[in-house]
Order: structure tokens, then C-alpha cells, then sequence
């Protein structure tokens, strides 16, 4: 089967397809049990947001998905509430076709009414700055973890945004208790 980016839909996740869409992702990062895990930690946790789980459907199956989910921004005269975006899958036959990001750029689009300022994550520094993504280090962010590299750390600057709001990021334990923060024994991308 064969998709392009005009024909599939984005759309909220529906509450009966949480498994499914799980086991979508953990099957493209690779049947990873820690996708798994921390798909099941942040359902439970208070990170989690129905309408913050997206997919991406062709002829009527699906093709990917993105979730983001509640964390906060450590700045000097309060806590702010800001998203990660981890993890954003696509099916490996569907690899490669734009689904990924047009998840993303729909998504974001979608998140530009919500309150809150910014998004973070963790990813390829060759793909998501195509989408507005930015080294978060170079506007004042600093990563919950050593182990992120600077090049990895992004950020996306929603409507909500005011340049008061720097700090470090406070990932939701859930992203702690799966190990999914940054490398362990692996090589930075490039």
C-alpha cells in the first residue's frame, strides 16, 4: 500500500484504539518494550490528555501517530505547563511517504488554540527543524537531562509564548521510569 501525505487523515485518537496505537509505535521504534511502557506510564500518569493523542489514517487503517503530553517548564517566577511531543511513529511500510510530518504540522497547527506556550522533544535534529523547531539551548531551555544533546533538545514556540519563559525542562515521571530520557550508550545523531 502506498500513501502520500494528501491522503491521509489526522484526527484524535479514539479511547479504544489506546492498544493498538501502542503497539504501533512500539513496533516502529523496533517492538521496543520501552515504548510500550511508556505508553501505559503516561496513560496513568496526570501528563496524559485525551485529545493531546493523534493519529494518522490511510484507506482506513492506521499509519502513524504523535502524543504529547503535560510537562513543565522550571522558569524563575513560576512553573509553566508546556508539552513533549514523544513519541511520534509511523508504520515501517509507510516509512518515508511525509505521514510523520504531516502528524506533526496538523498537530501543531491544532495546539496553536491551547493555552499552553511550547512544546519540547527529543529528536533528529535533521527533520524537525523543518517544522519550526528550534535548538532549545540557543532561546534559554535547558534539558532534564544531560544525556540529551544540545542538537537534539527542541523546541516549538506556540502563541503562547512570552520571552520571560526560560528554564529547564521538567520531564513527567513517567519518561523516568520507562528510561526513555535521552541516550544511554549511543551515538548522538548527526
Amino acid at each position: 500500500m502506498s500513501a502520500h501525505p494528501h491522503s491521509a487523515t489526522v484526527r484524535t485518537m479514539l479511547p479504544h484504539e489506546f492498544t493498538e496505537v501502542r503497539d504501533l509505535a512500539a513496533a516502529a521504534f523496533g517492538d521496543d518494550p520501552q515504548i510500550s511502557r511508556l505508553f501505559d506510564l503516561l496513560k496513568a500518569s496526570w501528563a496524559w490528555d485525551d485529545d493531546l493523542s493523534f493519529v494518522a489514517e490511510y484507506a482506513g487503517e492506521l499509519a502513524g501517530q504523535v502524543l504529547y503530553t503535560h510537562a513543565f517548564l522550571d522558569t524563575d517566577p513560576q512553573l509553566v505547563d508546556v508539552l513533549v511531543l514523544s513519541p511520534l511513529s509511523v508504520r515501517a511500510d509507510l516509512g518515508g511517504r511525509g505521514v510523520g510530518t504531516q502528524l506533526v504540522t496538523h498537530t501543531l497547527q491544532q495546539l496553536e488554540a491551547r493555552d499552553e506556550p511550547l512544546v519540547f522533544l527529543e529528536g533528529h535534529p535533521g527533520y524537525y527543524p523543518r517544522m519550526g523547531f528550534e535548538r532549545g539551548g540557543d532561546l534559554g531551555f535547558t534539558a532534564p537531562s544531560a544525556r540529551i544533546p544540545d542538537d537534539a533538545f527542541m523546541v516549538y514556540r506556540l502563541p503562547g509564548y512570552r520571552p520571560w519563559m526560560r528554564g529547564r525542562l521538567v520531564y513527567p515521571d513517567p519518561f523516568w521510569r520507562a528510561d526513555a530520557v535521552g541516550l544511554r550508550g549511543e551515538t548522538p545523531p548527526q
